[in-house]
């Protein structure tokens, strides 16, 4: 496993009680950073301050992405705790119901897009002057290879990470004479609680789909997406990194 030098970065990463952001998690604290775990489940947040508090380099925060007020308060409190935000990770989404577009439940949908677009956007819009104030900052994005193919019987999920690519795209030129990248992953099936609580042949159809013939590791997701928050990827930004096994090459 290859190192990265975190020392002194402040990392945020939303929806971090489990799954991918979890294992980003612990890799950015194992590379030196101090990071600030966000997530909606306090059982989670406790587990995971049990396992790594007494390091002095973890905070959990409980904050709802999907509302505003709770992104600005959570960003307050990083702040006030570790003093500036080099590293944001945007991972909070959620996957909603196994349905065709024209049978798709109305609030479903807009619950999905709220969380997994509209969540982000309000994160990034309250990071992003700190980042610019402090000269540097390193941004990654959850989006999905769903978002650049679809699949089919999940319309609310690839539209939403459809548009988490774009946003990264819009953002990433928007920073660019910055010293502050932008840039998203997309991820096929992964081994998550998140993933594995579809429905089985929804989850056997797009397993298919993948070269490789398996589900993506939680570890090679954690090293591409450390190595996009280090200071080494100091050129890309905008860009969209693969981990779909072979799904889409592009």
């Amino acid at each position: 496993m290859n190192s990265y030098d975190l020392a002194g970065r402040v990392a945020i990463i939303t929806g971090a009680g489990q799954g991918i952001g979890l294992t980003v998690a612990e890799r950015m604290l194992e590379s030196g950073a101090s990071v600030s775990v966000w997530d909606i489940d306090q059982k989670l947040l406790d587990a995971l301050a049990a396992k790594h508090g007494a390091s002095g380099k973890l905070q959990v925060v409980n904050a709802n992405i999907g509302q505003l007020e709770s992104v600005e308060a959570a960003v307050k409190a990083v702040v006030d705790k570790f003093g500036k935000i080099d590293i944001l990770v945007n991972n909070a989404a959620i996957v909603g119901p196994n349905a065709n577009t024209w049978e798709y439940p109305p609030q479903a949908f807009m619950d999905v897009v709220h969380i997994g677009l509209v969540g982000t956007f309000f994160v990034c819009r309250t990071v992003v002057p700190h980042m610019i104030s402090g000269g540097y900052g390193r941004i990654v994005n959850l989006a999905s290879v769903a978002g650049k193919e679809g699949n089919p019987g999940a319309p609310a999920y690839s539209a939403t990470k459809a548009g988490v690519i774009a946003l990264t795209k819009s953002l990433g030129k928007e920073l660019a004479k910055y010293d502050i990248a932008v840039n998203c992953v997309t991820p096929a099936v992964a081994k998550t609680t998140m993933a594995l609580s579809q429905d089985p042949k929804f989850l056997e159809m797009i397993l298919s789909k993948i070269p490789r013939g398996r589900m993506l590791e939680l570890t090679e997701a954690a090293s591409m997406i450390t190595w996009l928050a280090s200071a080494e990827n100091s050129f890309t930004t905008g860009a969209t990194f693969d981990l779909s096994g072979g799904r889409a090459t592009y």
